[in-house]
């Protein structure tokens, strides 16, 4: 578990050779630094040259969540003093470590390439059906299955359901070496259907819906404004620095130095960020997660099957759909994850900062990153399942 494995996102070709066995693959094994590695036998060899926030980042990302869930446990009023301040109604510290989290991802986009993305049918509508249709369909049957006795837990999933991720998935998909320029072509189109679709689709899941099936109601109160902010805060603010940075670099010192220079400095922000965020997210909350035990436990089992049925189908949608591993990684890891900040800003707006509901938004960051941490490891296993010619190299 200690080990990350070489990941595949350097945006060169893969050059070929005559012999399968020798053939080589684009496995840039950290956030920053591209790193061109055989397929057969060199996992070790190309971790070997890691630094050790890099080869333990699991291990790291655990240490984090520890750390965080003991001092939100030991520290009187740590919470309280992490909350007091926001940005579009998140901490202000974790607002802080999502921007530095997500801002080195976003200067590795080629922006120049986005244009042939959004012109990619079959991945733009598979992540809008898989994003917007399935998913939260999906969140409110295990909702159902596994609380029907639980009924603050069971609206606070469904609103996890509802909020599609747009800051985390970009680190997870640039480790899993997923496709940079579609990572942010589908976040965008996420935020701007959450903007539009989530007051929505909330009042359907939690009113309309159940009414039909003659199951208990819910009524949510949703601010589109105070999604719009959340949205341009978490995503417009690190997009618009990372196109900034990419084009006055180029510009200044060309494509070669920026990416193989500079990039490589910057890319391990990125890990500190999220290990930052992480601490942070689970101080905020640790009291309310070690104090409820088997409360977290229930909540727990319903977001683990989500993440496992998510992924591995939107996988083996892209597989399907032939979009080659990079595209089909990034289909994978947009449709799994959730925006539990802003799903934890509505729940404590609607119920309550000390509710059921706002608990269930809470406890889903302690399921989420050390499983997708986990399913970037079994992306990179299942590369070899994927035809060697991708769609993004075409």
């Amino acid at each position: 578990m200690g080990v990350l494995p070489a990941a595949a996102g350097d945006d060169r070709p893969p050059r070929r050779h005559p012999d399968p066995a020798r053939r080589t693959a684009r496995t840039p094994a950290r956030l920053g630094r591209p790193v061109t590695a055989r397929v057969a036998g060199t996992a070790p060899a190309v971790a070997g040259r890691l630094g050790k926030l890099d080869r333990y980042l699991t291990v790291w990302i655990l240490v984090a969540m520890a750390a965080g869930l003991a001092l939100g446990r030991l520290v009187p009023g740590l919470g309280e003093l992490l909350a007091g301040a926001g940005i579009a109604g998140v901490s202000l510290p974790i607002a802080l470590g999502l921007l530095v989290m997500m801002y080195p991802a976003l200067a590795k986009v080629r922006y120049d390439r986005l244009g042939a993305v959004a012109g990619d049918r079959r991945l733009l509508l598979s992540s809008l059906v898989l994003n917007w249709v399935l998913g939260p369909a999906v969140m409110f049957a295990l909702a159902w299955l596994f609380l029907p006795d639980l009924p603050e837990y069971r609206t606070g999933l469904i609103i996890v359901g509802l909020a599609r991720c747009i800051a985390m998935v970009i680190v997870w998909n640039d480790l899993a070496g997923g496709d940079r320029e579609a990572a942010a072509v589908l976040v965008a189109l996420n935020s701007l259907f959450q903007v539009a679709a989530f007051g929505l689709l909330g009042w359907f899941y939690l009113a309309v819906l159940p009414g039909w099936l003659g199951l208990e109601q819910a009524a949510l109160d949703v601010s589109v404004a105070g999604i719009a902010g959340s949205v341009l805060v978490f995503l417009g603010v690190p997009l618009l620095a990372g196109f900034l940075t990419r084009r006055f670099g180029e510009r200044a010192r060309g494509r070669d130095w920026y990416e193989t220079r500079f990039l490589v400095r910057l890319g391990p922000l990125a890990l500190y960020g999220l290990l930052f965020t992480i601490v942070v997210l689970f101080a905020l909350q640790g009291e309310a997660i070690t104090s409820r035990p088997w409360d977290v436990a229930r909540i727990a089992l319903p977001l683990l099957a989500y993440f496992l049925l998510m992924w591995a189908g939107s996988l083996a949608v892209g597989r399907a759909l032939g979009l080659g591993y990079t595209r089909s990684v990034t289909l994978a890891f947009t449709a799994a994850g959730n925006n539990f900040e802003l799903a934890i800003a509505v729940a404590v707006a609607t119920f309550g900062a000390t509710s059921g509901q706002a608990l269930a938004g809470v406890v889903g960051p302690l399921i989420e990153v050390p499983v997708l941490i986990g399913l970037v490891h079994v992306a990179l296993a299942a590369r070899r399942f994927f035809p060697e010619k991708e769609t993004a190299d075409v």
